[in-house]
Parts: C-alpha cells; structure tokens; sequence
C-alpha cells in the first residue's frame, strides 16, 4: 500500500499550463502503474494517463494527447503531469492513482476500479 499526495493545482486561463504533483510513500514501486485521473461532478472518474514504471510506458486518453505529459522522479518520490494548451473541458478535480500487480487484472488502465490507492484530489479550473 502507498499514501499518495497531490499538488499543482489552480486557476487558469485557457491556453495556460499546469504541473501536477503526486508524492508518493514510502516511494514509488518498479512493478506498480502509476495514474492521473480526473472528475466533474455527475460524471465518473476518467483515466487521463497512466505510467508502467518499471517499462515505463505510458498512455494518454485522446482527449488529453499531445498535451499532458506524464513522468515520475524516483529520488523526489514524485509523479508529475505536466498540462499544456489547457482547456475548460480540462477543468476537474485531477487524482493520483496506484495499481499494485496483479489487482484488478481485467479492469483497463482508464477504469478508476483497476486502482487500489488514492490521493485526495487537486482541483484544475481552466476559464475561457
């Protein structure tokens, strides 16, 4: 089990950037997929990226692709999403999300079941 910690949120103008950070304890796991997920309220949580760490592979949801870039520093125990080019769609509350191996094996990456840990949440608002 890990406690994950976000960071990173705010207020800003569409077009504007973002990085989001997830501390990670006690670090973060080679064998563990580490995501971003986000939510509005009335929808359900949605996989925006997900990092393998020890392969290091990572998927985007389409909607994001091209603009958020996800990456983890081991030293710093820390997942990152960098958001470029925002948008007001983008606007939600962003949650990391731990999958040990081996749990929820059927459930794919952008399902928030196939997830064992949470943070608390950082809210994004993007404004036209």
């Amino acid at each position: 089990q890990v406690q994950l910690v976000e960071s990173g949120g705010g207020s800003v103008q569409a077009g504007g950037s973002l990085r989001l950070s997830c501390v990670v304890f006690p670090y973060i796991y080679s064998s563990y997929s580490m995501a971003w997920f986000r939510q509005t309220p009335g929808k359900e949580r949605e996989g925006v990226a997900v990092m393998t760490i020890g392969s290091g592979m990572t998927y985007y949801a389409d909607s994001v692709k091209g603009r958020f870039t996800i990456s983890q520093d081991n030293v710093k125990k820390t997942l990152y999403l960098q958001m470029n080019s925002l948008k007001p769609e983008d606007t939600g509350m962003y949650y990391c999300a731990a999958r040990p191996p081996g749990f929820a094996p059927m459930a794919g990456w952008s399902r928030w079941t196939a997830y064992k840990d949470w943070g608390q949440g950082t809210q994004v608002t993007v404004s036209s």
